[in-house]
């Protein structure tokens, strides 16, 4: 007798069940992020035993179970999304660590694993190489070699087990997980921050020299981008802003594959319409600025790395990220007009997520309704029953 499908697994502690999960009376499956989005709060802090460790990169892998953080301290943290437990520590002391990303499990690795970028220069043999670790046995499967600066963007194909990478070196490399040597690559100038489309056929690369975001066809890679978005016409700050690539910090596409993300630490980020590159709006910070983290590259030696302090809801109509202060998360919809005040296309939050520490990095989970935040501390955000929204006070 053939065994009966797998059931999917219960939800997270007082969240809603995974996004795919089906009523047994047959209606809407999952309450829509719309009914949920304004009701996250903080439920779950980790925090670390130096209380000068902060975090630098967050992910969650395929199922939404896990969740794992590269940390200054070099190490990686690994926790149950599921049951709001913290589960493995991975140290990375001889070689550092960040932009720590989970690959997708196959016949090869059924237990979870992840890539991530080294970060200490004075490692004498390989300074730059991207490492890919097994959390089992807590073994490297192997090692990426190429890259001559640190790597300041890895994306990982969302369709198969290839990822890019970006480096200071002014090249993009793409790799397959099975072999040691990039599968090809790119040399631009300052090609800082990449991103897969959600259909894995187009990638994004931001481009300091250009001032702009280059789109491949990744099945003619080595040929020239089939499109250039130039952001100086979507500036709205002036010089200093957005454009300088020290002032972009992530770039996304939505799940829907209709717009793109250029986050910043300054007063805001740019959406843009990811056929055309228009201006769809500038989400604007309801606060000044406070002590953001620049990525790809810190201010200095002695700021934090980062890798952007916004992103996308599962649905794509939502944007969550920090307010700009020492606290709170905030929420834009994209569904809300932008209007524009003077020549700027401006969308303002329509309500904040209290919590009294900053949210320096900020990522959604993509298969349960729930929300985690990083600074000196990793937090878990789940939807709250008897709490109304909270207004934008500026």
């Amino acid at each position: 007798m053939a065994p009966g499908p797998i059931p999917p697994p219960p939800p997270p502690p007082g969240g809603p069940p995974p996004l795919e999960e089906k009523r047994r009376d047959g209606e809407d499956p999952v309450r829509k992020t719309s009914e949920i989005i304004t009701t996250l709060r903080a439920t779950k802090i980790f925090r670390f035993p130096k209380p000068d460790t902060y975090v630098t990169s967050l992910d969650f892998d395929d199922t939404g179970e896990l969740c794992l953080a590269a940390c200054s301290d070099d190490s990686l943290q690994m926790y149950s999304a599921r049951n709001g437990t913290h589960e493995k520590t991975f140290y990375s002391q001889k070689y550092g660590c960040h932009l720590a990303r989970f690959v997708h499990s196959n016949k090869k690795t059924t237990w979870p694993c992840f890539i991530y970028a080294s970060t200490n220069a004075k490692e004498p043999k390989n300074p730059h190489a991207i490492r890919y670790h097994n959390t089992w046995d807590n073994t490297y499967i192997r090692y990426f070699v190429g890259h001559k600066e640190p790597v300041t963007a890895l994306a990982v194909n969302p369709m198969d087990d290839t990822f890019v990478s970006c480096s200071k070196d002014n090249t993009v490399r793409l790799w397959d997980l099975n072999k040691t040597t990039p599968r090809g690559g790119l040399n631009l100038a300052t090609p800082y921050l990449a991103a897969y489309d959600p259909t894995a056929t187009v990638i994004a690369i931001a481009s300091a020299s250009t001032s702009g975001v280059l789109l491949y066809d990744l099945r003619n890679y080595d040929k020239a981008p089939f499109a250039t978005f130039d952001v100086r016409q979507h500036d709205p700050l002036g010089p200093g802003g957005p454009r300088d690539i020290s002032q972009w910090s992530k770039l996304e596409f939505s799940n829907d594959g209709k717009s793109l993300l250029i986050a910043s630490p300054s007063t805001g980020h740019l959406l843009l319409d990811a056929f055309d590159g228009s201006l769809k709006a500038h989400l604007v910070r309801p606060y000044t600025p406070t002590n953001l983290r620049s990525a790809p590259m810190p201010h200095s030696t002695n700021s934090p790395l980062g890798q952007g302090d916004i992103s996308f809801s599962a649905d794509g109509r939502y944007l969550i990220g920090g307010s700009g202060g020492n606290e709170n998360c905030v929420v834009w919809d994209t569904h809300v007009r932008a209007n524009y005040e003077g020549e700027k296309k401006v969308l303002r939050p329509i309500c904040i997520l209290p919590f009294d520490k900053k949210a320096s990095v900020v990522q959604w989970n993509h298969k349960y309704n729930m929300l985690a935040t990083a600074d000196r501390e990793v937090v878990f955000w789940l939807p709250m029953e008897n709490v109304g929204r909270v207004p934008v006070s500026t």
